[in-house]
């Protein structure tokens, strides 16, 4: 292709905002579907203004979670694998509702869960445990960089520190944002809805968090609740190297009775990777679907190549 279609070319692919691909899982009554957008611009550069600083620089397209886990993906899922996954029971704190996001899941319950997702599909499991049910690290060979937490060739895994980050606070054309709606302004608190610029935060503790979606406006890259409702799993160590089994992991965000602090890119916590919270769900991020991300690149392409005609 001629150089001056392929500029035009990269600086459009740099900017898919969130191409959206809904996957589904299970059968009959254990049948349920996780909407994801794809997370463009590869090769961004990261912020320096957050925590852990630098963040959210991402080399590669990926795909998130547009919403958390639900309990009703966890109970299929569990339903379906065996898994042995419980929640909490949240009956003084909202109620326990289908379509209210998965908490008291464990870091290993999660990432048991995105292991069923791959195998339930019949692609490599994400992450490593024994025959006792112990997690483990990946050998040499069958992780990627310094990532010894997750299999290289995995389709569906917990978001990183920075894919997670990229998600809530970038923007497609590089900005970032100091809250998780594109904007360096705190957003409205809200019990619900999805009215732009809003998060579900400073809520009474038995109000509950919201329905995943119907938790607050979206990010720059159009995910919901990445500030407020629960706090999130993330994949990564809270040192950030992925070395040992029982370190703390990384989490982000506030729960829905949380102070506005929690929605900042500057504030992180952690917790034990055994540790069940109330407070505390996750999301899935994906290697994108070809139809999405690739497809709309292939598509320009073609398009340009059409025009030099």
């Amino acid at each position: 292709m001629d150089k001056k279609f392929l500029l035009p070319l990269l600086i459009l692919s740099s900017q898919i905002a969130s191409a959206q691909v809904v996957a589904d899982f299970g059968s009959g009554a254990n049948s349920f579907s996780i909407d994801f957008v794809t997370i463009g611009n590869p090769g961004n550069v990261a912020d320096t203004t957050g925590q852990p600083n630098p963040a959210g620089s991402v080399a590669y397209i990926y795909a998130i979670g547009k919403y958390e886990v639900s309990r009703d993906m966890i109970l299929k899922a569990t339903s379906a694998g065996g898994l042995g996954i419980t929640l909490a029971d949240m009956t003084t704190l909202g109620g326990n509702g289908l379509d209210r996001p998965a908490t008291g899941v464990t870091w290993h319950e999660a990432a048991k869960f995105v292991n069923w997702l791959n195998t339930s599909k019949g692609y490599q499991a994400a992450y490593r445990f024994d025959i006792s049910g112990n997690f483990q690290l990946w050998s040499a060979g069958q992780y990627i960089g310094t990532n010894q937490y997750r299999h290289k060739d995995a389709f569906y895994f917990l978001p990183t520190s920075a894919e997670w980050y990229k998600a809530a606070f970038g923007n497609p054309d590089g900005r970032w944002s100091n809250y998780p709606n594109g904007l360096d302004s705190l957003p409205a608190s809200v019990s619900g809805g999805t009215a732009n610029n809003t998060a579900v935060y400073l809520q009474p503790s038995s109000a509950g968090p919201a329905d995943i979606k119907n938790a607050g406006g979206l990010s720059g890259y159009g995910t919901m609740a990445q500030g407020g409702n629960v706090m999130e799993w993330i994949e990564t160590a809270f040192d950030g190297v992925n070395n040992t089994t029982g370190e703390n992991r990384e989490t982000r965000d506030g729960p829905w009775d949380g102070i506005s602090v929690y929605l900042e890119s500057s504030v992180r916590n952690s917790s034990t990777p055994t540790h069940e919270n109330s407070r505390i769900g996750f999301r899935v991020a994906s290697v994108p679907e070809p139809s999405s991300a690739s497809l709309f690149i292939l598509g320009l392409a073609t398009a340009l190549a059409r025009r030099r005609r």
